[in-house]
């Protein structure tokens, strides 16, 4: 069976439906546990309590897509080298 025969036998609806749990899962695997992580980059040393507890939350909320990106992270200052 070809592909064009396999999507012109599945209905608009299904595509669409289809289509909107990629871009969902996408978002919330991807984009926002990024954009969480470039601002906590950014703002990790000048958090004040209330800001550090709402990103401790979004950091619980979108933990599947945050585990992914996790090795790459570096939250050291800028001045201090590796030991």
């Amino acid at each position: 069976m070809s592909i064009e025969n396999l999507l012109s036998s599945v209905s608009l609806d299904t595509l669409l439906v289809i289509g909107g749990y990629l871009a969902l899962g996408g978002m919330y695997l991807v984009v926002m546990p990024l954009a969480l992580f470039f601002w906590m980059n950014r703002r990790w040393h000048v958090m004040g309590k209330i800001e550090r507890l709402f990103v401790f939350g979004l950091v619980f909320f979108f933990f599947p897509g945050m585990i992914l990106f996790a090795p790459f992270l570096n939250f050291r200052l800028s001045g201090q080298g590796e030991v």
